[in-house]
């Protein structure tokens, strides 16, 4: 079983405490007392019960207790004062208070003993594998018991084999050829032999009365290996816009883990074998990091893909959403070659890439920023949602520009999608970062720091975060916060000041960019 909490995904068949790729090092008492805190999440669990089922019901001493629940508190990024996991209750014990997702584990089969050698075929008998990520979806099982079903079943797995083929840079098995498997029991490396693809997803779907659950998951098919199970229920109002929604979300949820597994691939090739699409996949590798020095090792990797693919209209893309996140970040050296050089790859992203939702979506919110093209920037968007309307980034991307334009709530409602369709997204904290500004553009300060400092722990020099929760602390009147925020601020800006905040955002209305000067005026920014 899998418990998905925060950023983190506690895994109790393997052992394993990881917060998106990284493992996090966890003494084996500390671990057992996460384990215990969130299957108990429904209650207080006393000293007793602690005693009970971590150390075997041996006496320890309350040191010893609340050693280990530091460490666990230290292992979360949670503190004794922040409580925002773990919860002390005075006298009484502790309490998980985060929101628990309980996932079937992907790790229910028994891995090979060594690596196996990197291949652009599968072993045996079949067909070659594309040059892109390919996938074949089979048929699920309908577990509801009624023949009747099999009609929504089928109709949620066209609708994910439909979504997954907007996306450009992944090649999809058609439907007849995936139904051929349908009643029949297979092995998946054996389909993956046959229909010459990488990855398989298959899955299950329950009806019952007025409920329906789906469960999905995909697997390597060269190597067996499980990569990601997970599950989604709803109720059968309409049941058309349900069915709907539930492809929506097993496909929003696929594509990141899809593109992890590819990014985690061509990272343990040789250098030497570097083609475009693997250069692109180390950018986005470094790129998704978001510290300086990753964004500087990102942008040769995107311009050596486009040097061996001269139309690969996404690596135009990312290289110039590399310039933006330079220009949001205070960290260009020259500012007018890079602006320019930043619009000249996303104009040429938006030439290659009229079909591509992915160059699409970063050139627009690039173009955006880097000229200050809101309205175009969301056309170009909301042009990628119309290809492809299950990609997280075009939706959270999307809300930001809408947020610069003044929609402070229309953007929340993007921002919401994003984390609904992506809800493990190595870029979540940037979803959590658009939601504080449109909170604070809303006059909701408490909301908008609260944000913040969610996006603020997975990327602590995150400048514009870092604006946010001065600007929400002064204008709630927490000096004291606004002021410990504003010298971090400096730290990574010395050259911010109120007179050049339009230069750093495109805030288009005059009510949003004087709340937020007033903010960061009164948490002491220079003029």
């Amino acid at each position: 079983m899998q418990f998905v909490f925060a950023d983190y995904i506690l895994n109790t068949d393997k052992r394993e405490l990881t917060k998106g790729s990284e493992v996090v090092a966890i003494g084996p008492k500390v671990f057992d007392l996460l384990v215990h805190l969130v299957e108990n999440r429904e209650r207080v669990v006393n000293k007793d019960s602690l005693l009970d089922s971590i150390w075997g019901g041996r006496i320890v001493s309350e040191s010893t207790i609340t050693s280990h629940i530091n460490a666990l508190r230290k292992a979360l990024g949670d503190s004794g004062g922040e409580q925002r996991l773990i919860r002390t209750v005075a006298r009484k014990g502790f309490r998980f208070i985060g929101d628990v997702r309980e996932v079937p584990s992907p790790d229910t089969f028994n891995p090979p003993e060594t690596e196996p050698a990197e291949t652009d075929e599968p072993s045996g008998f079949g067909l070659a594998l594309p040059d892109k990520p390919s996938i074949a979806v089979l048929p699920f099982q309908n577990l509801s018991g009624d023949p009747e079903q099999e009609y929504f079943t089928e109709g949620v797995v066209e609708d994910i084999i439909a979504a997954l083929s907007h996306i450009r840079w992944l090649f999809v098995i058609a439907r007849n050829s995936s139904f051929t498997y349908k009643g029949r029991a297979v092995d998946v490396k054996q389909v993956g032999r046959e229909l010459g693809v990488r990855y398989v997803l298959e899955g299950s779907v329950r009806k019952a009365a007025n409920r329906v659950r789906i469960t999905g998951q995909l697997i390597d098919a060269t190597t067996g290996g499980h990569l990601w199970a997970d599950r989604f229920e709803g109720t059968l109002d309409d049941i058309f816009e349900l069915q709907d929604q539930l492809a929506a979300s097993v496909v929003g949820a696929i594509a990141p883990q899809l593109e992890r597994a590819e990014i985690e691939r061509a990272k343990r090739k040789p250098t030497e074998s570097l083609d475009a699409y693997d250069c692109y996949l180390r950018g986005m590798a470094k790129l998704q990091k978001g510290a300086r020095e990753d964004v500087n090792d990102a942008l040769p990797f995107f311009y050596k893909a486009m040097e061996l693919d001269p139309d690969f209209a996404s690596a135009y893309a990312m290289a110039a959403w590399c310039y933006f996140w330079r220009k949001v970040n205070g960290w260009m050296t020259d500012r007018r070659q890079e602006l320019a050089e930043g619009t000249r790859l996303a104009r040429r992203a938006i030439e290659l890439g009229r079909d591509d939702a992915v160059a699409l979506t970063r050139s627009g919110h690039a173009l955006g920023h880097l000229m200050g093209d809101l309205d175009g920037g969301i056309a170009l968007i909301d042009r990628a949602l119309m290809l492809n309307p299950n990609l997280a980034a075009a939706w959270f991307l999307g809300g930001f520009l809408r947020t610069w334009r003044g929609e402070p709530d229309g953007a929340i409602e993007h921002f919401t999608r994003a984390m609904r369709l992506s809800p493990l997204d190595p870029e979540m904290y940037r979803m959590q970062a658009g939601m504080a500004m449109a909170h604070l553009f809303a006059g909701r300060f408490d909301t908008a720091s609260s944000w913040a400092e969610k996006s603020s722990r997975d990327l602590p020099n995150f400048l514009m975060v870092i604006g946010i929760i001065a600007a929400s602390h002064a204008l709630a009147g927490r000096a004291d916060k606004a002021r410990q925020a504003m010298q971090r601020l400096q730290q990574l800006d010395p050259a911010l000041r109120i007179s050049n905040v339009t230069d750093w955002l495109p805030i288009r209305r005059p009510e949003d960019l004087a709340m937020f000067v007033e903010g960061l005026r009164r948490g002491g920014l220079p003029e």
